[in-house]
């Protein structure tokens, strides 16, 4: 074919397409729609309407009533189905000025994993509109309809009585899932925070508080009463401080939903019973779900209650201040007298045999009959030997318990002057370092051990080392505040975004807002730690000072007597009690299960540095660095979060725990009963039985330390126990249960610590006294509103509101602000009786001091 004849059968072809008709499509047979008949009905409030519907019938209900602009009255739908047409629900249409409310009967609500319950009887306060003018009539209208065939139904509608809330006025109604409630309060022109309190009786059902602006539609359903609004469930008590700043209209509504479930509220889950071919899906009636509540609604604390208890907070704290500074006034114009009187009684023929230069100011220790020669230490039995002849037979028996090879005696380290055998040890002392170890051995293995052979090593190497403590805790302050401070702004905020007050767990019967915050009273109450252990901090740094000057002019008691002076461990203590208020001022910000540590870690903190503190003193050459002391305390920490994630109810948890406990136990003992001399390897079995054996099976004989082993005895009885308890009861409250270990274990120590210096013929001076008494005091007093429980984080945020209490002081803070204020002044009062216990001590000759 050519190609001009192929042009044409294109052309051709193209033609037919156009001009051919298009293709027939099939008519759709509409089926003709029968109309739907309308009734429309004048009705009247407070009758009630018995009435059928069906799918060709639309029922309207015309109601009228007048609205004044003064005066606000509730308006309330109630609907009841009579017949059971599950499948084809009755819808209900509420038509008003600004709003349009619908819901359909059954009503079905869904629970937990999508459950669904079905409600026939229900009942809906409806918006009202804002008006104007002084008076007006508005209309609205109910529209019923369904797709079912015959379906009868009451309906009722009614003013409510008491929709207004009058302040500090009770009032009573009742609710259920279908029957949700809700009502007006108008700020009174000098109120600008109320506090709303709802309170019921019974703790089920379940039901949530929420406070929304008056706005149309109001959200009064279990499925979105938390899309708008604060809002908290409740059991039998709650509370909302709502202030007037955030609502423009100066007026709110409260409204109350029952839950469709309790399990929210720390109820059971109910058993979703399913009849035998019946589908999953199929809605469950809950019958009855009605509860009985009473809200009130009273004013909330001035502006000159916020004043008010910041003042009275400062000035509590900083009376410390002033108290302090007139004791170092009176002590140091004490001291000028002192020395003017020494002065004026000074001799020179006794200045090269006197320590202090004066002859006055030699202390009874000093002479060849010190209050130490007439007693025997390291017995419960008064002796007669003198330390000399102790420090010998011990010597003696340390080399045959020990086997202990050498020739090398104390003699070149006794028998030297006192100034020498306090400094440092000088290179030619030794000429090897397994010297230097047997050394040791030999030291720290006598019967009868006193603080001269304790304090051998260098002062500068000691002072360095006990710093690391105060520079180490600030570094971990540092990096632990930043993400803590970051994190608790970060619930603060999701909790004002949200409005979801379940959050944080409150005291919300005594929870002050100012700005952000939601709980300023329980913030403020921490002011106490930073402030006294800033001041704590202020006075070792005087007393440091006051030292430092005095071996600046070499001062024999600064040099060779009293415990020796380090201070790194005091500082440590005071950045502890200052971390420890930030930390808790944090903690409450929005306490809840996961901040929990932010609270309880610089706690732990606290116990570990005054137990090493307390052992410092007799022990400063062997007392734990600083980076085993904090690793220590970090494995505390850890076993602590992970006791509150995992612990509870978890027997392999607290099985393990026990045996770490236990064993921990066991090697500290060991530890401190050597002195650190033993060592934990593979022959450690082997030195056990050998020791069983000579000890208690080819002779029997006593402890060779025998308060030691006393203290050691009943630390272990104290410790176990509390293990066992630990592993047969398995506290909820793990944090505190490891708390009350470390502060157990505290105070056996320092109990001990007073016994054996009472024992050892030492003395207690007045300030030391005064603060054991009065800090022992408070910390009774403080203990009390510590268990008084105002809130709990191991309950539902609705348990726990059961136990909010209302405000004990200034009607501004609650138990648990009293036990931060008092807590803190005995943590302040402690420090001071550690740090001024052994003042008593400071003219008494260091190898005249024993160790216990």
């Amino acid at each position: 074919m050519s190609g001009a004849g192929a042009a044409a059968l294109a052309w051709a072809l193209l033609a037919g397409a156009l001009l051919s008709p298009p293709p027939v499509r099939p008519q759709l047979q509409l089926q003709p729609r029968r109309d739907r008949d309308v009734q429309e009905k004048e009705a009247q409030f407070n009758t009630t309407y018995i009435d059928w519907v069906d799918a060709n019938l639309l029922n309207i209900y015309a109601f009228n009533h007048s609205v004044r602009r003064n005066r606000t009255e509730g308006v309330r739908v109630s609907v009841n189905v009579l017949s059971d047409h599950k499948d084809r629900p009755v819808l209900f249409v509420v038509r008003q000025k600004e709003a349009v409310v619908s819901f359909q009967v059954p009503l079905i609500l869904r629970g937990l994993y999508q459950r669904k319950y079905a409600y026939q009887e229900v009942s809906r306060t409806l918006c009202q509109p804002q008006t104007k003018a002084e008076v007006e009539t508005q209309h609205f209208y109910v529209d019923v309809s369904t797709l079912s065939l015959n379906t009868s139904y009451q309906l009722r509608v009614t003013r409510v009585e008491n929709f207004v809330l009058r302040t500090n006025e009770r009032f009573s109604f009742n609710a259920t899932a279908a029957q949700p409630q809700y009502f007006k309060y108008e700020f009174p022109e000098e109120v600008d925070s109320v506090i709303v309190k709802v309170t019921s009786a019974m703790a089920f059902p379940c039901s949530v508080i929420s406070i929304q602006d008056i706005l149309c539609p109001v959200y009064d359903l279990d499925n979105n009463v938390a899309f708008i609004g604060m809002y908290q469930t409740m059991t039998k008590k709650a509370a909302i401080t709502v202030q007037k700043k955030d609502f423009p209209s100066h007026s709110f509504y409260v409204v109350v939903v029952v839950k469709t479930e309790d399990e929210v509220c720390g109820g059971p889950l109910p058993y979703y019973p399913l009849s035998k071919g019946a589908s999953p899906d199929e809605p469950v009636d809950q019958h009855n779900r009605q509860k009985t509540l009473e809200v009130m609604v009273s004013p909330a604390i001035t502006s000159e209650a916020y004043v008010r208890s910041v003042l009275f907070c400062l000035g509590i704290f900083l009376s410390f201040y002033v108290l302090t500074l007139l004791i170092a006034c009176w002590e140091s114009c004490r001291q000028h007298k002192r020395k003017g009187l020494l002065a004026a009684m000074d001799s020179p023929n006794l200045d090269t045999a006197s320590l202090l230069g004066h002859s006055r100011s030699i202390p009874d220790s000093f002479l060849n009959h010190g209050p130490y020669d007439s007693y025997g230490y390291g017995s419960f039995g008064n002796g007669s030997s003198s330390s000399t002849e102790g420090i010998t037979d011990s010597l003696g028996s340390a080399e045959v318990s020990y086997n202990y090879v050498g020739e090398r005696s104390l003699e070149n380290v006794a028998g030297r002057p006192r100034m020498d055998s306090l400094s440092s040890i000088e290179e030619d002392d030794y000429d090897t370092l397994a010297d230097i170890d047997y050394d040791k051995n030999v030291i720290r293995t006598k019967q009868y051990l006193c603080v001269a052979d304790l304090a051998r090593k260098d002062k500068r190497v000691l002072r360095k080392k006990y710093q690391i403590y105060f520079w180490n805790i600030a570094t971990i302050a540092v990096f632990y505040a930043l993400p803590v401070v970051q994190l608790v702004i970060t619930y603060q905020t999701v909790v004002n975004v949200t409005g979801n007050q379940d959050i944080c767990y409150y005291n919300f019967l005594c929870a002050h807002p100012l700005g952000n915050l939601s709980a300023f009273n329980n913030i403020l109450s921490n002011l106490g730690y930073v402030l006294l252990g800033l001041l704590f901090l202020l006075i070792i740094l005087q007393r440091e000072i006051n030292y430092n000057r005095a071996l600046l002019r070499n001062d024999a008691h600064a040099l060779e007597c009293g415990i020796p002076k380090h201070f790194g461990l005091f500082y440590a203590m005071g950045t502890a009690l200052m971390m420890e208020g930030l930390l808790s001022a944090c903690y409450h910000v929005c306490p809840n299960y996961t901040n929990f540590q932010f609270d309880t870690s610089f706690m732990y903190m606290i116990a570990g540095l005054c137990m090493l503190k307390l052992y410092q003193k007799r022990h400063p050459d062997i007392n734990a660095s600083a980076y085993s002391a904090y690793a220590c305390l970090a494995l505390v920490i850890f076993f602590s979060v992970v006791g509150v994630v995992f612990g509870k109810g978890n027997t392999a948890f607290w099985i393990v725990f026990s045996v770490i406990h236990i064993v921990a136990t066991l090697l500290l003992s060991t530890q401190l009963y050597y002195m650190g001399r033993w060592k934990l390897d593979s022959g450690i079995l082997r030195r056990i039985l050998h020791v069983l054996y000579t000890d208690c099976v080819r002779q029997c004989s006593g402890p060779m330390y025998v308060d030691r082993m006393v203290l050691l005895v009943m630390g272990n009885i104290i410790n176990w126990s509390l293990a066992a308890y630990g592993l047969i009861v398995r506290p909820n409250d793990f944090a505190s249960y490891l708390l009350a270990i470390g502060i157990c274990n505290l105070l056996l120590y320092f109990a001990f610590y007073i016994i054996m210096k009472l024992r050892s013929g030492e003395r207690i001076k007045l300030i030391p006294l005064l603060c054991i008494i009065s800090t022992s005091v408070v910390w009774g007093f403080a203990l009390f509103f510590f268990f008084q429980g105002l809130s709990t984080w191991q309950k539902t945020p609705a348990e726990s509101r059961e136990h909010n209490r209302d405000c004990i002081l200034l009607d501004f803070f609650d138990d648990h602000d009293i036990w931060h204020f008092l807590s803190s002044i005995a943590m302040f009062g402690s420090f001071l009786v550690l740090l001024t216990l052994d003042d008593d001590l400071d003219c008494v000759q260091r190898d005249k001091i024993y160790v216990f």
